[in-house]
């Protein structure tokens, strides 16, 4: 099993964690809903290892947090106000923007959607690593697919301990509902592809 760093007690563990997502190993962490297990976005090999480690079906993309709106430009081709909007109103916090993705992201992000989803987590532990990232950081939850999502270090490390190479510990995480996601095409056309903690009416109030 993975080493469990308490990054309260351990100034190191950030360090740590950099030079194993840097070297494209797996990290896992705490954010504003659940635990995620995060790999760097220029490394294909390292996403391709989120899989393995939680047991993804490979058709299913991966999402990418961000370290704030300024990070998105890189990854998407097109951002549409609208999504300027959302951003601006929720993040940090629980909304998904699915955006066409940029031509470099890795395969194994993109799938065949044509897309990225990134979010901006509200937990200080998760954007510190994201800035440190370069403001971009593949994440999914780090649990094993069809078990139940994480909320503490402990239950991160039973359930994918043995697949990742450091498990970052920032307490329990507020779990709850996941992040709304909400699918925004080059010319502002919009979809709700999964309802979570933000409503489709609070996303119409902001876009209309």
């Amino acid at each position: 099993m993975s080493q469990i760093h308490h990054h309260h007690a351990d100034p190191a563990a950030i360090d740590d964690a950099m030079k194993i997502l840097e070297n494209g190993g797996l990290v896992v962490f705490p954010t504003d809903t659940v635990y995620g297990v995060g790999a760097s976005v220029r490394r294909s090999d390292a996403v391709a290892s989120l899989y393995v480690a939680k047991g993804r079906p490979l058709e299913r993309a991966i999402p990418v947090l961000v370290s704030g709106e300024d990070s998105v430009g890189s990854l998407a081709t097109t951002v549409h106000e609208f999504a300027g909007a959302l951003m601006r109103r929720f993040w940090p916090g629980p909304l998904t923007i699915v955006l066409p993705a940029a031509d470099w992201l890795p395969e194994e992000i993109v799938r065949d959607t044509g897309c990225v989803g990134v979010r901006m987590p509200d937990h200080p532990v998760a954007l510190e690593l994201i800035r440190r990232s370069g403001g971009a950081l593949a994440t999914t939850s780090a649990n094993r697919s069809g078990e139940p999502e994480t909320r503490t270090a402990v239950d991160a490390a039973e359930q994918i301990g043995d697949r990742v190479d450091l498990v970052l510990d920032g307490g329990e995480s507020p779990g709850g509902v996941p992040s709304t996601v909400v699918k925004i095409e080059s010319d502002g056309s919009w979809t709700i592809l999964r309802t979570g903690a933000i409503t489709e009416a609070q996303i119409a109030r902001v876009i209309g």
